[in-house]
Order: C-alpha cells, then sequence, then structure tokens
C-alpha cells in the first residue's frame, strides 16, 4: 500500500510517500480501506520529536475514515464492505474515570491513518453516520472525542451555563465550541487572530478577545457578566492557565487537556481554594464517549469544520500549514 511514513525526526520533509507492507489481520481486527484521515498537533509534535515514546518508523494518524476490506479470524464477515469511522482510542480499559497502563492512541506506537489502509480492532470501527463525507467523518475522531469528554464528562456542563474556550481555530477547540453551543450553552472564545475570533462567531459564540491584548482577561470577565464564565476548556497551558483561573468565577470549573504553551510559570494556590475552583484533567475518552460523540453529528444538524483537504501525497504540505497555525478547523488528507 502507498503511505505515508516518518524514518527520522525533523521538518515536513521529513515525511515520505512511499510503499509500505500490509500484515496480515489478526484475531479481533480489521482492515479499512481508507478514503480520508486528518491531521492533529499530536502528529506535529511526534515528527518534531516533542512527544513521549516515539519508535521509528511508523506511520503518522489518529483519525481516519473508510470502508471495511478485510476481517480477522472469529470477526463477523457481515462488516466486510461497511463504511465505517475509526475510534483512535486503544485500549483505554475498564475504569471511566481513567485510561489503564496499556492505553495508547493509534499512529503512535502503533501505524496510523496516513496510509490507504489501517489494522485496527474490530471494537475501533463504528458506522460512517451517512449524513457525512469521508472527509468530514474523518475529521471527526480525536478531536471531537477530547472535546466531548472535556465538556461533557469532566466539566459537566449545563445549558445556559457560560464557558470560554482559549486558543480557537484548533481541531479539539473547534468542536468544544460547536458541542457547548449544541448543548445550550453560551460560548465565548480567545485567539491571537481577528479572522478566527470573526470565524467563531458565525459559529455561535457569543464572542471573543484577542489575547495578544494586554487587557484581554479583564475584556473577556465584562463580557461574560455574572462574575465570569462558570467553565474554562483550556489547552494552552503556560500564562493562559494562570489567567483561567483569575478569570473563571467563583465555584467554577477549568478543564485541561493540553499545554501548547508549556508550563505555568507561577499559579496562584490561594485563588484556587479561596474561589472553590474545580480543576480536571481530560485526555481522549472511553469507547462510549466516542460513541456518544459521534452521534451529535448522526443527523446531519453538526457538521465538522474543515479547513482544507490535501491528497495524502502531499502531507508534507498539509503539516507545513498546521505549524503556520493559521488553519480554522481540521485538515484533511483525501486518500484515492
Amino acid at each position: 500500500m502507498k503511505a505515508i511514513r516518518l524514518h527520522e525526526l525533523g521538518g515536513p520533509e521529513k515525511l515520505t510517500y512511499e510503499d509500505v507492507p500490509l500484515r496480515d489481520l489478526r484475531s479481533g481486527e480489521v482492515a479499512v480501506r481508507l478514503k480520508a484521515a486528518a491531521l492533529n498537533h499530536r502528529d506535529v509534535w511526534i515528527r518534531k520529536g516533542l512527544y513521549a515514546g516515539i519508535k521509528l518508523p511508523v506511520i503518522l494518524g489518529s483519525d481516519g475514515a473508510g470502508v471495511v476490506s478485510a476481517v480477522g479470524p472469529d470477526v463477523d464477515s457481515s462488516l466486510n464492505n461497511r463504511d465505517v469511522v475509526i475510534n483512535p482510542s486503544l485500549g483505554w480499559g475498564t475504569d471511566e474515570k481513567v485510561q489503564s497502563a496499556s492505553f495508547k492512541i493509534l499512529g503512535l506506537p502503533d501505524d496510523g491513518t496516513y496510509a490507504e489502509f489501517v489494522i485496527v480492532p474490530v471494537a475501533n470501527v463504528l458506522p460512517k453516520p451517512t449524513s457525512l463525507s469521508f472527509e468530514e467523518a474523518a475529521a471527526i475522531p480525536l478531536a471531537s472525542l477530547t472535546a466531548y469528554r472535556a465538556l461533557v464528562t469532566r466539566a459537566q456542563i449545563n445549558r445556559g451555563e457560560t464557558v470560554v474556550i482559549t486558543g480557537i481555530g484548533g481541531g479539539v477547540s473547534t468542536f468544544a465550541l460547536l458541542i457547548a453551543r449544541k448543548l445550550g450553552a453560551r460560548v465565548f472564545v480567545t485567539s491571537g487572530s481577528e479572522a478566527k475570533l470573526k470565524r467563531a462567531n458565525d459559529l455561535g459564540a457569543s464572542g471573543g478577545v484577542n489575547y495578544r491584548t494586554g487587557e484581554w482577561v479583564k475584556e473577556l470577565s465584562e463580557m461574560c457578566g455574572n462574575g465570569g464564565p462558570d467553565v474554562i476548556i483550556d489547552s494552552a497551558g503556560g500564562d493562559t492557565f494562570t489567567k483561567a483561573i483569575e478569570l473563571v468565577k467563583p465555584g467554577g470549573r477549568i478543564v485541561t487537556f493540553g499545554a501548547t504553551t508549556g508550563a505555568s510559570k507561577q499559579i496562584e494556590v490561594r485563588r484556587i481554594f479561596w474561589k472553590q475552583l474545580t480543576i480536571c484533567g481530560s485526555t481522549m475518552g472511553t469507547s462510549e464517549e466516542f460513541s456518544r460523540a459521534l452521534a451529535m453529528f448522526s443527523d446531519g444538524t453538526l457538521k465538522p469544520i474543515i479547513d482544507s483537504v490535501h491528497p495524502l501525497a502531499d502531507a508534507q504540505e498539509a503539516h507545513r500549514k498546521m505549524e503556520e497555525a493559521e488553519q480554522f478547523g481540521k485538515i484533511v488528507l483525501q486518500i484515492d
């Protein structure tokens, strides 16, 4: 099969388009003939060597949608030729509260979706919603699962609450905006781009602020009213997380699922206990959460936001676009 494989760490040019053998199926597995895959920042961090447990060579990619082309021993043969979406959360385990020690994400160490075929456990393929194209379906998995768990399971948002989502424009933050609005929350966002703030408003955000201005916390607090937002969903970490503690209303909740700007230099612990805050960590999610997240896009009323679509062979260019951080929504690879 044709695939994009990473043999050594570095820039986008290290992604090579080549022929790769497809291994035999084992018990409980299916092969999926991929029609589309999608990028995540995780792929960029792996390529640059900024991720734990890197093993090379590897085919990157956690998100994908396609058609079941073969089934392994003991797998129902009626699954053949089914249109499916892949759940990239592998081996979560039996505890809904936290992933098991054997948990891993598709695309490292297991070969991922930047390829014509991918092999995954049969439990990790779900029917593709008929209302979605393969490109739209491929955009959903990792980002929507992460957003759903952060909002619904961890933050437990309620209709009418005010939610702030930092760094709008990336895959997870964009899904968080869509899901929070669908659940009846009032949403505000932050970005360093005025164009992204406008796009978020077009998608239902009640407002947003540019974090490049010195007074963005005060400005956003005034927008939210009522003492600040009930919930903050943050992936930036660093100083943004520190400011989130300042911004959120007393009794509020902060959910963090990333630290793209690094560690926070100083956290005022007194704010946490005096404001009676709840701070939650969140990573990916269970198979049940994936099913519920996917179901939100099944009736055709909610569509993932796609920034651009590139041929599989142009994965280098797709990675360059992601590193420029100018995208709004998901960058997708079309697999012919």
